[in-house]
């Protein structure tokens, strides 16, 4: 099968690979229907996380069952799909507790499972899944979704639960203000998580008009492009001289989480999804005198997938808007580019 692998910064190829097959009883192995390229790919692309040897790439597909292990019961060939970003078991404590991302168990996507199979990275023509009853969520009563279905679908691997997981983080709720601090595809959609969760005042941080016209369809009541002590002020001035209730920080940077952090109220939340890339430390003494609560991390989306998917199936939310560049897997280099220059919001992959 035809597969992406990443050889270090800016080497992107997309090459021959063995088939995946079933090894062990949980296994399901899926033919891989849609795939993309996620914000948190480009840090290796860029050389930010460092690639040691070769490597498959990509952890956000769906796609559609062809083979079965023996203990599999609740999957069968055909069903379509949806992969969240990593493999977990369903049974472990964390598990249990909804925080799928820290399962006993936990396996990723072009990495090895707990036997020491490798596991297939997403971004290729199919996929082995370990533990796949437990990892794997079924879209029921749909087999072949129309291009704005498959597109939504697909959010749900990553950035729309991880947007969903950074509104919840920051306390959204009816009534409240928010800024969403990042206007790639996690930041565009935790605009559309806010305004699910019923935030009355939404502002997006964008200067890029594309992006801009997503936020607003999404629910964005405002834009800001000021960034820093101006990008506050505005923040300040918008809301009436005071700061959100909730802001979103959905990017990684020191700059972001600064950004973010400031423009919060006194008494108020910020959720963080952005992947670290350093330097983006929490300071303790202003989180302490201005009572600012911190919560996030990484979005279990096993946890989120099911809530979110009824809204999606049901048409009340349609984060496919996020795709606004669709190519085919063998222009994988092409992809990351796009991104990486900004040129493309977030690409879709097809094999």
């Amino acid at each position: 099968m035809r597969a992406t692998i990443i050889h270090g910064p800016g080497d992107i190829r997309v090459e021959d690979r063995d088939y995946p097959v079933v090894q062990l009883p949980t296994d399901v192995v899926v033919k891989v229907t849609a795939s993309c390229v996620c914000g948190s790919d480009l840090w290796p692309y860029r050389g930010v996380k460092p690639t040691h040897k070769p490597a498959a790439i990509g952890h956000e597909f769906i796609g559609v069952v062809e083979g079965t292990g023996a203990a599999v019961t609740a999957l069968k060939e055909g069903d379509l799909v949806i992969a969240p970003f990593v493999v977990s078991c369903g049974t472990c404590p964390q598990c249990l507790n909804g925080v799928t991302v820290a399962c006993d168990h936990l396996a990723g996507w072009g990495g090895k499972d707990d036997s020491g199979f490798k596991i297939d990275g997403g971004q290729g023509e199919a996929v082995r899944v370990p533990l796949a009853e437990s990892t794997l969520v079924k879209v029921s009563d749909v087999r072949e979704p129309d291009a704005a279905l498959r597109n939504s679908l697909l959010t749900l691997s990553d950035v729309m639960a991880t947007g969903h997981h950074a509104a919840l983080s920051a306390g959204v709720s009816a009534g409240r203000t928010v800024v969403v601090v990042g206007d790639g595809a996690v930041g565009l959609c935790g605009v559309l998580a806010a305004k699910r969760l019923g935030a009355e005042r939404i502002i997006a941080m964008s200067r890029h008009a594309d992006r801009q016209a997503i936020a607003r369809e999404f629910g964005a009541t405002d834009i800001v492009e000021e960034r820093g002590d101006d990008g506050v002020a505005k923040v300040r001035e918008l809301l009436g001289g005071v700061l959100a209730d909730s802001v979103l920080e959905c990017v990684g940077t020191k700059e972001s989480m600064e950004q973010a952090l400031h423009s919060v109220r006194p008494g108020g939340a910020l959720g963080f999804v952005g992947v670290p890339t350093g330097g983006a430390e929490i300071p303790l003494r202003y989180l302490f005198d201005n009572n600012i609560t911190v919560g996030g991390g990484m979005a279990p989306a096993r946890t989120y997938i099911p809530e979110l998917l009824a809204d999606v199936l049901a048409g009340t939310i349609n984060p496919g808007r996020v795709f606004d560049v669709e190519m085919p897997l063998e222009e994988a280099a092409e992809a990351y580019k796009a991104m990486d220059e900004r040129r493309a919001i977030k690409v879709l992959l097809t094999p």
